[in-house]
């Protein structure tokens, strides 16, 4: 792995990854091959921001394992159900490996955040392939238990959260308390992670919870970044950061920015730019699909759940 020095320098290659840990006041752009996949929402047409893959309002599905063909891992006995953890009877899908019944042993959790279409099986898909990892999964929902299916529709609902905050915080707190409670839950190691619309409020959920009730790492697939001193100081857990260099919606420049803010505020931090992919490349039934990126963007992302909780 090659690193330089000059602070917010980037160098381009094929592809690459850039990486910054809070030992350095200003960021050190780290370069390294990345091989890995994407997981991308399926719409045909050419991708536009605000979080639209496409122009296409029709939204199919398609899974990805990662290329994990562990027998081992496949034999897995999941326990799933729907579990009501906020008010008006918000329903999230919990998930956890079936051992965590049968021991005494308490497992991490991850609180994931759905992207902008809402708690489709996708992101439950998803929340399967992560409890497979030993870890107990509460996919939330910020919808009030509509899965929207065309673009325009995803617009609306993720404007209307975006349009109050307060209530989309206060879900993701309650979500964070309500797996803290569980009794096969280390209430000591809960972690976020939420792609798009859901990696915005992933870095939200950071900003706004208080040290007496505090996470322990926050994952960001190419959600906002936050570039105030003030509002990253609060955070004193590690933050992974996922982004893609072609992204229309968030420029190479607000990550940089980003990065140097976790590190002014000594934030531990792994911040990675994939070098020719776009916004939510990590979905394997969209146009930015890309599969080597996204497999090593996921490799990376169970490294850092392993390493930090």
């Amino acid at each position: 792995m090659k690193r330089i020095s000059a602070p917010l320098t980037v160098l381009l290659m094929s592809v690459f990854a850039v990486g910054m840990t809070s030992s350095t006041f200003l960021p050190a752009f780290s370069l390294e091959s990345a091989f890995g996949q994407t997981e991308t929402l399926a719409q045909d047409g050419n991708n536009t921001n605000d979080n639209t893959l496409g122009n296409n309002n029709t939204v199919s599905y398609s899974y990805n394992i990662y290329n994990n063909s562990n027998s081992q891992e496949s034999q897995i006995i999941l326990h799933n159900s729907s579990v009501n953890y906020y008010e008006n009877n918000t329903n999230g899908y919990l998930v956890y490996p079936e051992v965590a019944n049968n021991t005494q042993q308490q497992l991490p959790a991850v609180i994931m955040i759905h992207e902008w279409w809402g708690l489709n099986e996708y992101i439950k898909n998803q929340a399967d392939i992560l409890a497979k990892e030993g870890y107990v999964v509460l996919a939330v929902d910020l919808y009030q238990g509509e899965v929207a299916t065309t673009s325009d529709r995803s617009r609306e609902l993720s404007s209307s959260v975006r349009n109050n905050p307060a209530s989309a915080i206060d879900n993701l707190k309650s979500a964070v308390n309500y797996v803290k409670s569980l009794e096969i839950v280390d209430d000591g190691k809960v972690a976020s992670l939420g792609w798009c619309f859901g990696g915005d409020w992933s870095l939200q959920l950071a900003v706004n919870s208080s040290s007496e009730n505090p996470l322990a790492a926050t994952i960001v697939y190419y959600g906002r970044p936050v570039t105030d001193n003030a509002s990253i100081s609060s955070i004193d857990w590690p933050i992974l950061g996922i982004f893609g260099d072609q992204d229309q919606a968030i420029s190479v420049e607000s990550v940089k920015q980003f990065a140097s803010a976790l590190n002014a505020s000594s934030v531990t931090n792994e911040i990675y730019l994939y070098e020719g992919v776009g916004h939510a490349f990590a979905n394997p039934s969209g146009d930015n699909y890309a599969p080597k990126e996204t497999a090593d963007a996921w490799q990376k992302t169970i490294g850092f759940l392993g390493k930090y909780l």
